[in-house]
């Protein structure tokens, strides 16, 4: 193995791992604003959107600069084109956390239609799949990758449930009709961030075995 190589691809690692911690923290901190109309901590994980956004951009830089320079081998490229993936879906969740906290602005005052009991047991679900596809992926560990899988079909089955709920809500009185809308946003964007920690855990597969998955 290339040493150089080496040494860039764990210095990008760090910044990735950085860029998880941004995350997950996002996606913690927005459920709860909405939860608690935290309009302060809502602002802020608008305003810090744009840390991750361009944190993105630097990860995205330092592989491309990488693989134009060094001309890494197999494993180090595969490791690279994981690398990059990884850190597109990153982005993607922390502009899911960013949705949530912009629903939180436009509920507003308003009291909510019904006590938000799913809705966090949503995100406690989402942010654990985070935190062990970045485990997996820092531990080239294949068989956890294939395990977390699990976690979005329990996402997929609350999403429904709140769905129901909501809809049902809207039926029965239709005032309702506009913060349901967008409590059914909030909860659409943490099922979608379900499905980005799966394509997650599809690279590390990549990155292990060469095994280009797309159904766990």
């Amino acid at each position: 193995m290339n040493t150089i190589t080496q040494y860039n691809i764990d210095k990008i690692n760090d910044k990735l791992l950085k860029m998880a911690d941004l995350v997950t923290n996002a996606v913690n901190e927005s459920v709860d604003s909405l939860i608690h109309k935290d309009f302060e901590t809502a602002k802020r994980i608008r305003r810090e959107d744009k840390v991750i956004n361009d944190l993105r951009w630097e990860i995205e830089d330092d592989c491309i600069n990488l693989i134009a320079t060094q001309q890494p081998v197999a494993s180090d490229l595969r490791e690279l084109v994981a690398l990059l993936t990884i850190n597109t879906e990153l982005e993607r969740i922390g502009d899911y956390a960013a949705g949530i906290s912009k629903i939180v602005k436009l509920i507003g005052d308003e009291k909510h239609v019904k006590p938000l009991i799913d809705i966090p047991r949503m995100r406690d679900i989402a942010v654990d799949m985070i935190e062990n596809a970045i485990k997996a992926y820092v531990n080239h560990n294949e068989k956890s990758a294939r395990m977390i899988h699990s976690q979005d079909d329990d996402i997929d089955d609350l999403y429904d449930q709140v769905y129901r709920e909501l809809m049902s809500f809207m039926i029965e009185k239709p005032e309702n009709i506009t913060q349901c809308t967008y409590l059914l946003w909030a909860t659409h964007n943490l099922e979608r961030i379900g499905d980005r920690v799966t394509n997650i855990c599809e690279r590390i597969i990549y990155l292990v075995s060469g095994e280009l998955a797309e159904d766990l």
